[in-house]
């Protein structure tokens, strides 16, 4: 038959900030290899326009990452429709660029709240439901995948409260992959380097920024949206069942590249 392990064809996966940026690119890469996928999104025209764009056998909700009641329905949501839950991927976020002494305790905490705190609420939910459900042939509960950032390994000028959100994005997902181990849940993440998406792209297109971020790019170019997919389907697999607690860079070899 050969091998297999790459196969994610039936697995359920719930994607938050799904309908966007990377996050619909990996949602959609999930339903093209045959997983069935729900995209959840604050915003509800792109609930819909998502819906709408995924088309049969999958779903889009709305969903506030940082309600934990709203995350907690949206779970159960997913298991009644599908029975179950395989994997959870955490997309969510937002970024402001803002120097750190002109910026209010308010915006930093409203950034942290998203990227930081919102993926441990939906980690935690999914996690539950996870624990309780039945192992599949891998032996494996469940699976999360965390989208962190190179902002988790250095520091991006004007970014802090997005630098260390993600940063502890990567601190959460190794503390639950040492954690739920031993109830078959395996948690890794996933580091995008530079994708122009509508969350950045303000920042990086035409800009000296964004020109210094390529050329400090091994590849010498940006990301496309689909190069972060692979990764996606990698650590949802079966391919990576002895693999937990990493976080995977997808950066062109940016943070290969020195001073």
């Amino acid at each position: 038959m050969g091998y297999r392990g790459l196969d994610i064809s039936g697995k359920v996966c719930l994607v938050t900030g799904g309908t966007s940026g990377l996050g619909w690119a990996i949602a959609r890469g999930l339903a093209e290899a045959g997983a069935s996928v729900v995209v959840g999104s604050s915003n509800p025209q792109k609930v819909a326009a998502a819906q709408a764009r995924l088309g049969a056998g999958h779903d889009a909700i709305a969903v506030d990452v940082t309600d934990e009641a709203a995350v907690g329905a949206a779970v159960d949501h997913v298991v009644r429709r599908y029975g179950r839950l395989d994997a959870a991927v955490n997309a969510a976020g937002i970024i402001r660029r803002q120097p750190s002494l002109e910026m209010t305790v308010a915006d930093f905490r409203r950034i942290v709240d998203v990227n930081l705190v919102g993926t441990f609420v939906v980690d935690q939910a999914a996690g539950r439901v996870m624990k309780e459900q039945a192992p599949d042939a891998a032996d494996q509960r469940g699976v999360i995948v965390n989208i962190a950032s190179l902002n988790s390994f250095i520091s991006l000028s004007e970014v802090l409260a997005y630098a260390a959100g993600k940063s502890g994005v990567m601190g959460l997902t190794r503390g639950l992959a040492n954690e739920w181990a031993q109830y078959g849940i395996r948690v890794n993440g996933i580091a995008p380097g530079v994708f122009p998406t509508d969350l950045n792209r303000p920042l990086i297109e035409g800009t000296p920024r964004g020109e210094w971020l390529r050329r400090h790019t091994p590849l010498n170019r940006f990301g496309r949206a689909e190069e972060i997919v692979g990764a996606a389907i990698y650590l949802i697999s079966p391919a990576a069942s002895f693999t937990t607690g990493e976080t995977i860079v997808v950066d062109g070899g940016f943070l290969a590249r020195g001073v």
